[in-house]
């Protein structure tokens, strides 16, 4: 090998070695991971992306950008936030979040004292404490198809001395979440969570309204989280960026057809009485459950597989007549077998028929007929612990005091 060509060899054989190390590999690691209704992608500080995904707010049209001037000077507040967009999240459009000074956005209709809990996006959840410092702000800025939420310069209030962070959400129109971090003095791992949570990642529940059978006329709200979206907090750094791209939902089917027919990681299921497309797990749970839409999809299920065997045994009546005419045989076993799958699927349709106008006419004397004499209790769903449901946490337990957010004005 000539001198010239084996020097570019040795050159290149370094290069690769170095690109494999494992702390250059960190520098611009690019994680790519499936969270069901997200995929994420993780870019390290060294990556292009990451420079290209901050937004640089010094930059941005100086009357659009405001500095909330509550959340910027107190601690454990929240402001909400009107967007001048429809802001997918988890499949349902937004139109207001609220913003915490503790380093997320909550994203609930119901603004309760413990924010923390779920319907969050959180860039990085920490008791944040702004009051700590002149230079400490939350700002946001809204262009028309994204809202930028910056915590800007903000301390730890436990643990003023390791330094101040500044990191920044973006939720774009097309349901895109990017999480950007500019200044991050320490491991998040080592942030203490004993006054506060700490939290990386996206968060949804719903809300279920319970009757209180001991009060008359008062009803209690209570939160089950659906979905939880955990990044790995070893992963973020100063510098580094996470873009979160939102994954189909049954909620975007408008139509039974394309519910039914629909192949993505759900199971969807269309209600005609709610004319929508659903899992069965998203904000609106409790309408799903009032209007009896789980006993829809067992009785559509039902009738479609009965449809599909009646289709199949027309088929299997057609080849076996077809058959017994090139035969030119008139056995009486072969009618007497041609009359009795008529018959059954004569029946077959009965049932089918009386189930669908039941159904549809509960009051009728048919309907109270089965009703009377159905079994009792039969729950559409059962919630226990470990049964591979989502977990469930009521937010607000009787007789334990939580820690609270106070909601301010929106400045």
């Amino acid at each position: 090998i000539k001198p010239h060509i084996s020097k570019h060899i040795n050159a290149l054989f370094i290069m690769t070695l170095c690109l494999n190390h494992p702390f250059l590999k960190s520098l611009t690691q690019l994680e790519d991971t499936d969270h069901d209704y997200y995929t994420s992608k993780t870019y390290g500080p060294s990556d292009p992306m990451s420079k290209e995904l901050w937004v640089n707010i010094d930059q941005m049209d100086k009357e659009k950008v405001k500095i909330h001037g509550i959340l910027s000077n107190t601690h454990r507040q929240a402001a909400r936030v009107n967007l001048s967009f429809d802001f997918p999240f988890y499949g349902h459009l937004l139109r207001e979040v609220t913003v915490a000074t503790g380093g997320f956005i909550y994203t609930g209709d119901v603004v309760h004292r413990m924010l923390t809990a779920t319907q969050y996006i959180a860039p990085l959840m920490a008791n944040f404490d702004p009051s700590l410092s002149r230079n400490s702000t939350v700002i946001y800025f809204d262009n028309g198809t994204a809202l930028v939420v910056q915590w800007d310069h903000v301390h730890l209030q436990d643990s003023y001395n390791q330094g101040s962070f500044t990191f920044q959400a973006t939720l774009h129109s097309d349901g895109r979440i990017v999480f950007a971090y500019k200044e991050v003095p320490v491991q998040i791992a080592k942030i203490s969570s004993v006054n506060h949570p700490v939290k990386v990642g996206l968060s949804d529940a719903f809300v279920v309204v319970h009757k209180i059978q001991q009060i008359p006329n008062v009803r209690r709200k209570t939160i089950y989280e659906y979905h939880r979206v955990e990044l790995l907090k070893t992963k973020i750094t100063s510098g580094t960026a996470v873009e979160m791209m939102p994954l189909p939902t049954c909620l975007q089917f408008t139509s039974c057809t394309s519910c039914i027919e629909s192949q993505i990681n759900f199971n969807c299921s269309w209600c005609h009485r709610l004319n929508r497309c659903s899992s069965g797990f998203d904000r609106h749970r409790q309408d799903w459950v009032d209007n009896s839409c789980p006993d829809e999809v067992c009785v559509w299920m039902c009738f479609v597989y009965v449809l599909n065997l009646c289709a199949y045994m027309i088929d299997e009546l057609i080849c076996t007549a077809a058959k017994s005419t090139a035969e030119n045989s008139t056995h009486p076993l072969h009618m007497g077998l041609i009359l009795g799958m008529l018959l059954l699927l004569l029946v077959m349709v009965a049932i089918v028929l009386v189930t669908v106008y039941v159904y549809h006419h509960p009051s009728s004397a048919a309907g109270l007929f089965f009703i009377e004499r159905r079994p009792s209790r039969w729950p559409a769903m059962k919630f226990r612990r470990g049964s591979g449901h989502p977990a469930y946490a009521e937010v607000e337990p009787v007789g334990q005091e939580k820690e609270g957010f106070i909601e301010s004005e929106q400045c």
